[in-house]
């Protein structure tokens, strides 16, 4: 149940606090003074979004923050350990709206994201607002009343389960269907590609090893002429480097026998004389290999041609980046070739968990509509005792084309006020009050079921009058016997049902208008019925009224 609401700077509050009780409580007061600004401070806190428009004052913070008794019958513990808050019992839910427009939520002190504060609002307290009556002509509304009732949440969430299951495995499947297709209108592109590259035999270092022969063949004679050249300066016939040395090498020897240095010397120049030996002989054996070779250069020129279109066209500049781009086609085609067989797996995954989802969603179907006649029966109950004695109230499942988040199954709640009229869709022929009559009867029903500490109604008594608001007051006790209500009403016949009574009044306090809200005494709730009677001031005749109506509280 809802403990105590603190509401500052939000809309026309500047700041307000309010204990509420167990049981049946009711609020009143003037049009226009401010109670739906209470319900819509309460809404923040159960994750709906605001902007700066709920400031009172712009350059100050909103804040709103409720208490919540959890119910000793529901374990709320491993919702909190799950997303990683401490549990403490009564919970506190908090929202703050900076001037700058940034909002902040917390649970027990803990900052949390708007989704998760609205899924633990929801399980502790219900705001049915002026225009809920409006959720009677949705399918979802009416399917979840069946839901609701029947205490279907465990089979339901199976069902959503496999389902959420069958939608992941459908869209990896449509997924790969169109890689599939993508890839088969790629294949003969890709193809194409492979053999152009595998075709060429590519190499690598192969572009290094003909640039260089290419250079050697592109200068042969230049270079035949230059080695011979070399030779010749070394160990020709005309003149010899190599019988110079020589002659040096004997006279060195001869010194060497009486003058010491001359023998160091000698050892030098005889490395030397081996070492300028063998670039004469190599110049010569290179000088008889080098030969201009017409055809060799052609092959060289068109094969480096070749490789150096291919690194044009893939904007690449080696042959290792053009080896790397065959690779990566010869990957595709292979993957092209492999779907087929990845296809079929995936359909048959899918086929199986379509059995599951249906069988499901048959299980799920079968316990709708074994709670169906005792929804009918109690809500036709209900509006008997709401004064329509004549009503007919009937729920139809119709199938649906394919699997939905909620099943396969469609409701459609079918209404009739008058005797012997056909029974149609709820929004099409019911008026306002009648459709008062049907969501109280609705919620009713259901209350117990959904097992929830407490619910909000704002006016929904909205549309009647007279006998059938005392009847509704009295429905309105009833469920506030197994859960906290509070009412916001203008009908003098509700208000005095509840075992609390506020009033929300707005104050002019010279800077602007200001909402306050506060428990009346039992002489306040004579004053405030009676007024609700015959308008302010109230008349005596009123008074007694009143007086009678709070002394049929018990």
């Amino acid at each position: 149940m809802l403990l105590n609401l603190t509401i500052k700077n939000y809309a026309l509050i500047r700041e307000l606090n309010v204990d509420f009780a167990p049981g049946l409580t009711v609020v009143t007061g003037e049009t226009g003074a401010g109670k739906s600004i209470i319900l819509g401070a309460l809404a923040l806190i159960l994750g709906q979004r605001a902007d700066l428009s709920v400031l009172q004052d712009a350059d100050k913070k909103c804040v709103v923050e409720g208490a919540f008794e959890i119910p000793e019958r529901d374990s709320f513990e491993p919702l909190f350990s799950k997303n990683g808050l401490d549990y403490q019992n009564p919970v506190i839910f908090r929202r703050e709206i900076s001037p700058q427009g940034k909002s902040r939520a917390f649970i027990n002190d803990t900052p949390v994201q708007l989704p998760l504060m609205r899924e633990l609002g929801l399980k502790l307290i219900d705001i049915h607002s002026q225009h809920s009556n409006l959720e009677l002509g949705s399918r979802l509304f009416q399917l979840n009343v069946i839901d609701w009732y029947g205490g279907h949440s465990e089979i339901l969430n199976q069902y959503k389960s496999v389902f959420r299951e069958l939608k992941a495995k459908e869209a990896e499947y449509n997924e790969l269907k169109e890689r599939a297709a993508q890839a088969n209108a790629d294949l003969d592109y890709h193809s194409f590609q492979f053999e152009q590259l595998d075709t060429a035999k590519l190499v690598a270092g192969e572009q290094e090893e003909l640039e260089e022969e290419l250079k050697v063949l592109n200068h042969s004679e230049e270079i035949k002429t230059g080695l011979g050249a070399v030779y010749q300066s070394i160990d020709g016939d005309v003149y010899s480097s190599l019988a110079a040395l020589r002659n040096a090498q004997a006279v060195l020897k001869k010194l060497s026998s009486f003058f010491p240095p001359a023998e160091n010397m000698l050892n030098r120049l005889d490395s030397q004389y081996l070492e300028i030996r063998d670039i004469a002989e190599e110049c010569e054996q290179l000088a008889e290999k080098t030969e201009n070779d017409p055809r060799r250069l052609e092959y060289i020129s068109e094969r480096l041609n070749t490789l150096y279109s291919l690194q044009q066209k893939h904007r690449v500049s080696s042959v290792e980046e053009l080896i790397f781009i065959r690779d990566e086609f010869d990957l595709k085609i292979q993957a092209a070739k492999s779907f087929e067989e990845d296809i079929k797996q995936l359909q048959e995954q899918v086929s199986i968990l379509k059995h599951t989802v249906g069988d499901k969603a048959s299980e799920l179907h079968e316990a709708r509509v074994s709670v169906i006649p005792e929804i009918e029966r109690e809500i036709t109950a209900y509006l008997e005792q709401l004064g329509m004695p004549h009503a007919t109230f009937k729920i139809e499942l119709h199938g649906t084309v394919a699997f939905t988040p909620q099943g396969t199954d469609e409701a459609w709640f079918l209404f009739s006020a008058n005797k012997g009229v056909r029974a149609e869709e709820i929004n099409k022929v019911a008026s306002g009050g009648e459709l008062s009559r049907l969501m109280l009867a609705i919620k009713s029903v259901v209350a117990r079921s959904k097992a929830l500490p407490a619910i909000v109604f704002d006016e929904i008594d909205s549309g009647i009058s007279g006998g059938i608001a005392v009847r509704m007051g009295e429905i309105l006790k009833a469920m506030s016997e197994y859960m906290q209500v509070i009412n916001i009403t203008h009908l003098p016949q509700i208000a005095s049902k509840g075992k609390s009574h506020f009033r929300v009044f707005k104050k002019d306090t010279g800077h602007r208008p200001e909402t306050g809200m506060r428990l009346l005494s039992e002489d306040q709730r004579v004053e405030e019925i009676a007024i609700m009677l015959s308008g302010n001031p109230p008349t005596p005749e009123a008074i007694a009224n009143a007086k009678a109506m709070l002394g049929n509280l018990g």
